[in-house]
């Protein structure tokens, strides 16, 4: 493809669109990666923040002045540095300056900077003061010693540092964010003392491995005290990676039985954790939580207190939830992601991360010493053509009377270069006296020895690395504080399910012919007692706990469930069981059931098959519900019955024509969906005409009694007399005595 320009008659150049968008596209990426949102490995920041901090020390802000008007430096920055926006350059300078958001602060500000409960809620630049922070001496102090570049501004009227000549890794000390064109940044903080300690171990062992520098950095440390839960293992891939993330836990302690918060994790608002726990309790989702509390101020900034209903609360556990559901659990994506020495950004681990730095503050001292080197040899050199001229004054003074040039004069008389002349001639009579002479020959010895010493240092890595170690030895002292985010291996949390978040009480679920549902609190209900619409009546219920799942079964075998405590009151006639559910063909309701999950059902159909299931098998959480008893042509759904023991029950079933058969529970099968196996022998024809079919099915435990009934006849029967209607399974079953024959339903005798 042809390259060269194509220019119309105007002058103006013509691009096709797509190479100019592409272009165009690719410098705004570039810009955005190298000049706004990443941080460089050597000083380990944005230029933005760059600017700020060398701003402020031109101002002469420093850690010992006076405050001064946020709006001054912000003004200086926008003018001089970094034509963008003040909103973003305030709020660049605002985020150093907050305790809470760095782990070192580089401004220190006078005034509203914002809260942990809102970080944006600092006042506007015209009423803040801001000065420089102690701790960013660690990255100007060699600033004006030919440590670093100096590049042309954005107009080319000043310079500005290329970086800033920082004496720790503060790009692992204040981490920082970003995110770039096709890129992100998330660099957690460190303790400085444990950077610093992992920094000369490096120094001194080069070879180190990750497991080594670990013994010093033990993860990171964010500016709050709120737990670190991350398992060691996945801090070290984390390290060896450049890519993972950290979770964070807050902390709390048991006062007089009630739970006080005193720590939240890096950025999150105890506000937004109030709110987040009243929503639960406000939903009813929340039945251990009585009350709750904000009781901090200036002194404890943190202080959430949740009070439990009772001393019987299992406290871990509710708070293990409110972990899984609120900020006060929290995980952060870290990615290691800096603009490396060669200028070009890239994903670093731990190791190659500290190593460049350790090549940029090597090369820094490199150039300090050098830069100093420079200076004393430059002295050296003037103090030598000094001494020149002070022994021989009168010749020296006799030349600048007599001579209209007396710069050569000097320079061919004495062997002189210009500088020296210049120094010579500049110099003031009054340092020409006796005394001088002393004062030259011990600055000279005083020099000398100093740059024997820079030479030898200079010379000798092994010198470098001694200075190199002391210096960030000496400045973790000064600047160092104590680890602040504890590292604690913890399970993740877990929420509760709804079933143990709802209170459990007794109910009794209540069906009617119709369909409606409801639930009665206590299980002393008499179900049939309840009043009920016109036409409608009383189907079938059961007793449950108000945290269980009540089951319903239709006509077709299909089962439905849903929460008991979702139920309406029993005070009320309930609610069409149509509007939650989706039955098919018309079917209808006939029977409700529920309880445990391991409690056992026997499901069988009139046509005489049936099988044994768990509560957990009928449970269907959704509309259309499941298929779970098939049912013979011609056979309906009976209501379930509870069984006590599958080892020692015995299922009594009675048809219509008043037959009555006993068999072990254990004969059927434990199933959790299907048509069973046959319990009782009815022919198939007399179900389909329904001449004959089952009428009713129990389940009576070992030494139990049962009754049945026939309209105004009841038929008291014991384990004894069981015994004579037991038979295997699949028998016709034995007659009931006179007046028996249209059995009504039975009854379980406590």
């Amino acid at each position: 493809m042809d390259s060269t320009p194509d220019y119309t008659s105007e002058g103006i150049e013509r691009v096709p669109l797509s190479q100019f968008t592409e272009k165009a596209y690719l410098d705004y990426a570039m810009y955005v990666i190298l000049d706004r949102a990443l941080p460089h490995v050597g000083d380990g920041l944005k230029p933005v923040q760059r600017r700020i901090v060398y701003a402020m020390s031109e101002l002469g802000l420093s850690a010992v002045s006076k405050h001064k008007k946020s709006a001054r430096t912000v003004g200086d920055v926008l003018g001089k540095f970094h034509p963008h926006g003040d909103s973003a350059c305030y709020e660049a300078m605002v985020l150093m300056a907050q305790d809470f958001s760095y782990r070192y602060p580089l401004v220190d500000g006078q005034g509203n900077w914002g809260s942990p409960d809102d970080p944006k809620s600092f006042a506007a630049m015209r009423y803040t003061e801001a000065r420089l922070a102690a701790y960013s001496q660690v990255l100007l102090s060699e600033l004006g010693q030919g440590t670093v570049d100096w590049v042309p501004n954005f107009d080319g009227t000043l310079k500005e540092p290329q970086l800033l000549p920082a004496r720790l890794p503060n790009v692992l000390l204040n981490g920082g964010t970003g995110i770039a064109v096709g890129m992100a940044t998330d660099i957690p903080p460190h303790n400085l003392r444990e950077v610093a300690a992992a920094c000369v171990r490096l120094i001194e062992q080069p070879k180190a491995e990750l497991a080594d520098l670990m013994e010093h950095i033990q993860g990171p440390d964010y500016p709050t005290e709120a737990e670190i839960i991350t398992p060691r293992a996945d801090i070290q891939k984390l390290y060896q990676t450049g890519n993972g993330s950290i979770r964070m836990r807050a902390r709390w302690t048991v006062e007089d039985g009630a739970v006080v918060i005193t720590a939240l994790p890096h950025q999150v608002s105890g506000a937004k954790v109030l709110e987040q726990i009243a929503a639960q309790m406000q939903a009813k989702k929340l039945p251990w939580v009585e009350d709750l509390r904000d009781e901090s101020d200036h002194e404890t900034p943190t202080r959430l207190v949740v009070v439990p209903r009772s001393n019987r609360v299992d406290v871990d556990r509710v708070m293990s939830h409110l972990c899984a559901t609120t900020d006060l659990e929290r995980t952060y994506r870290a990615n290691l992601n800096v603009i490396g020495l060669s200028g070009r950004p890239g994903v670093r681990d731990l190791v190659g991360l500290l190593q460049e730095w350790l090549t940029y503050r090597f090369e820094t001292v490199r150039r300090r010493l050098q830069h100093r080197l420079d200076k004393v040899d430059a002295r050296l050199h003037l103090l030598d053509g000094l001494l020149i001229a002070f022994l021989n004054i009168d010749e020296v003074i006799r030349i600048i009377r007599s001579e209209d040039e007396p710069k050569p004069v000097l320079m061919q008389r004495f062997d002189l270069d210009d500088i020296q002349a210049d120094y010579i001639l500049d110099t003031k009579l009054r340092q020409l006296a006796r005394l001088e002479e002393m004062k030259i020959r011990a600055e000279q010895d005083e020099l000398t020895k100093e740059k024997a010493d820079l030479e030898k240092t200079l010379g000798s890595p092994a010198r470098m690395k001694t200075l190199v170690k002391k210096e960030i030895i000496a400045d973790a002292e000064k600047y160092g504080d104590e680890r602040r985010s504890p590292i604690i291996a913890r399970d993740a949390a877990s929420a509760l399910d709804e079933s143990e978040l709802t209170p459990s009480e007794p109910v009794t679920v209540v069906l009617s012919s119709m369909g409606w549902a409801r639930a009665a609190k206590g299980h002393d209900v008499d179900p049939a007692s309840l009043s009920y619409k016109a036409g409608d009546g009383f189907q079938h219920a059961t007793r449950i706990r108000s945290n269980q799942q009540a089951v319903f079964l239709d006509s077709t075998g299909r089962s439905y469930s849903l929460a008991a405590h979702t139920l309406p009151s029993a005070r009320g006639q309930g609610e069409p069981l149509t509007g939650r559910f989706t039955p098919k063909d018309g079917a209808r309701f006939v029977a409700t059931l529920g309880g445990a999950d391991e409690q056992r059902w026997l499901m069988a159909s009139d046509a005489g098959y049936g099988f044994i299931a768990r509560t957990a098998d009928l449970i269907a959480n959704k509309k259309g519900g499941k298929a779970v008893l098939t049912l013979p042509k011609g056979g309906q759904v009976l209501a379930p019955a509870a069984m006590s023991d599958v080892n020692t029950d015995r299922i009594v079933a009675i048809t219509k024509s008043g037959r009555m058969l006993v068999i072990p529970a254990a004969d059927l099968p434990e199933m959790s969906r299907g048509k069973g196996n046959k319990i009782i022998a009815i022919p198939a024809k007399e179900v389909e005409s329904r001449a004959d079919h089952l009428v009713a099915i129990a389940c009576v435990p070992e030494g139990g009694r049962l009754r049945v009934l026939s309209g105004k006849r009841h038929l008291s029967l014991k384990a004894a007399d069981l015994n004579a209607y037991e038979s295997e399974r699949g028998r016709r079953g034995n007659k009931l005595p006179r007046g028996f024959q249209n059995v009504d339903g039975v009854e379980l005798e406590v």
